[in-house]
């Protein structure tokens, strides 16, 4: 039954003794101990009492023996039963403690940029599963993926007042990622005000976002460091950012000095927004905006002959379960090959893809069999991922979901 977790949080924050326990299976624990941060289904002894545990409550996790090795967030319904949290039995989950985890992820985010816009809270990776937070100056923009962080909401929206002093924070708790742990999905402004669209700074550049009715938290801050690169290599030429969303690459190509870029994307309220964006930028009278279907644009494009300096084909996610592999690697390899057919000899293709069920070996794969179907050739100048401020937990390698590659063809 799906549920929001809000309403059931606690005012005051449990002492770490009084927690239930959850223990582990024998031979369960080495995992755990060596720093791994989720238990599964199958590696917890469920005891009926388990059955009490509020989606997403703060658990004690033991060894097979009973000894204390971490607190939890537990949900008896997810294959992840259990999210460690705290590595230390002893510790209190309150305001505080999640304070001290986004203030050290403030830390290093300020060593990172100059600019308040960026990933602040990176998930597993920043010691707090399953969240997310975006920074947009003054506003920010949450995700919160699982029961333990729902659950936690109060304290971790006081913990976000105390550590950044926003004037807005927004909960876009809309991803399909919530309905796997039971929860609700829903947009709403948790705390402050919020009059529209916000602006964003990006490689000089300025945009737009929208964090409660764009997509995701309103803009894709894993993006930077490829679009900087590829920006670079747009200086002279024409070229297309397919999928474009709000502008994030196209306008960035504008203002190196490419001489012409087509904006495509089938959002209508998108491409408004990449409109004002390249207005702020002075770039306007470049750029020309197609509201279409990536595939047949592309297709249309090679029918007429069209062909452009630089392409960048940066779609959503084409595989969001391991159900939809088969189809959505066609996907990309067909993507690839319509893109590859109309980059100008000696030009440059970027594909990127954001499905962490695809991963960089297969992603690889897929892109040169699209370009061995459409009878070109090249080289790789860059395979890449999301920026620093998108850090990945070192024992959970699978949530690197972003892979990029940049290819000059012949």
């Amino acid at each position: 039954m799906l549920r929001s977790m809000s309403e059931a949080a606690s005012p005051s924050p449990p002492q770490p003794d009084t927690l239930p326990a959850v223990r582990l299976q024998p031979g369960r624990e080495k995992r755990v101990l060596s720093g791994y941060p989720w238990v599964f289904s199958n590696e917890i002894r469920m005891e009926p009492g388990l059955r009490e545990v509020p989606l997403g409550g703060l658990v004690r996790l033991e060894s097979s023996n009973g000894r204390p090795i971490a607190i939890a967030g537990f949900n008896r319904h997810a294959l992840i039963a259990a999210r460690v949290l705290a590595r230390d039995p002893a510790a209190t989950i309150d305001s505080g403690f999640l304070a001290a985890r986004l203030q050290a992820a403030a830390e290093l985010r300020a060593r990172l940029f100059e600019r308040p816009f960026y990933r602040a809270v990176h998930a597993e990776a920043d010691g707090l599963p399953g969240l997310v937070v975006d920074r947009y100056g003054e506003v920010l923009v949450v995700q919160s993926n699982t029961a333990l962080m729902d659950r936690l909401e109060t304290p971790l929206l006081d913990a976000l007042e105390e550590v950044f002093a926003p004037a807005a924070i927004v909960l876009r708790n809309d991803s399909p990622a919530r309905t796997l742990e039971g929860l609700e999905t829903g947009v709403r402004l948790a705390r402050g005000t919020l009059s529209g669209p916000v602006e964003l700074e990006e490689n000089g550049a300025r945009f737009l976002a929208d964090p409660l009715g764009g997509q995701k938290t309103g803009w894709f801050f894993d993006q930077r460091d490829n679009r900087a690169f590829v920006a670079r290599l747009a200086s002279g030429r024409t070229a297309i950012d397919v999928y474009t969303h709000t502008g994030g690459f196209g306008i960035q190509m504008a203002l190196a000095g490419a001489t012409q870029v087509t904006l495509v994307d089938r959002s209508a309220s998108a491409l408004e927004t990449a409109s004002a964006a390249a207005a702020l930028n002075g770039v306007a009278g470049r750029l020309a905006f197609r509201k279409a279907d990536a595939f047949d644009e592309l297709q249309r494009l090679r029918d007429r002959g069209e062909s452009f300096g630089v392409v960048v084909i940066d779609p959503p996610a084409f595989v969001k379960s391991k159900k939809d592999l088969k189809a959505g690697a066609q996907g990309y390899r067909k993507l690839a090959l319509l893109a590859a057919r109309i980059v100008e000899p000696g030009g440059i293709l970027l594909a990127a893809s954001c499905s962490h069920h695809v991963d960089a070996v297969l992603f690889a794969d897929l892109v040169a069999r699209g370009l061995t179907d459409a009878g070109r050739t090249g080289r790789i100048l860059r395979q890449a991922g999301a920026g620093p401020d998108h850090p990945v937990h070192p024992l959970l390698p699978e949530s690197a979901y972003l892979k990029a590659i940049a290819l000059q063809l012949d």
